[in-house]
């Protein structure tokens, strides 16, 4: 009814609750853009033959389409985490190395005693 105050609706019990006593503590899902493209074609490799068998392809000719499916998945799974791994290393080499340039810049700046040369006017 317009008009009529609502109460708010209370969360349920569940998403308040924190997780119970001696329960692992739930983790965020790490980011694999690799691994969902390696699922979905897993996926695909499990539901292209039953299409295929469904529209009158024969049973050789799923077989078939379903190896080379599976190759170019396995395939296109190594080259994903080979380039993974160059990239975490060429991330890893990259922030060793500006790691490295700011010591080098850090340590010139913090001698300590005099510098060389006159003390004192006309010396």
């Amino acid at each position: 009814m317009p008009g009529t105050p609502t109460a708010p609706v209370p969360a349920s019990p569940q998403a308040a609750s924190p997780p119970a006593a001696g329960a692992p503590p739930r983790r965020r899902r790490r980011a694999d853009p690799a691994g969902d493209v390696v699922r979905w074609a897993a996926f695909s490799c499990a539901l292209v033959p039953v299409v295929l068998v469904v529209c009158g392809t024969s049973f050789g000719g799923a077989a078939a389409a379903t190896l080379g499916l599976a190759t170019v998945t396995a395939v296109c799974r190594v080259l994903l985490r080979r380039s993974e791994r160059a990239a975490a290393e060429a991330a890893a080499a990259a922030a060793a190395e500006a790691a490295a340039a700011h010591l080098a810049k850090a340590a010139g700046s913090h001698r300590s005693g005099r510098h060389a040369g006159k003390s004192a006017p006309g010396e």
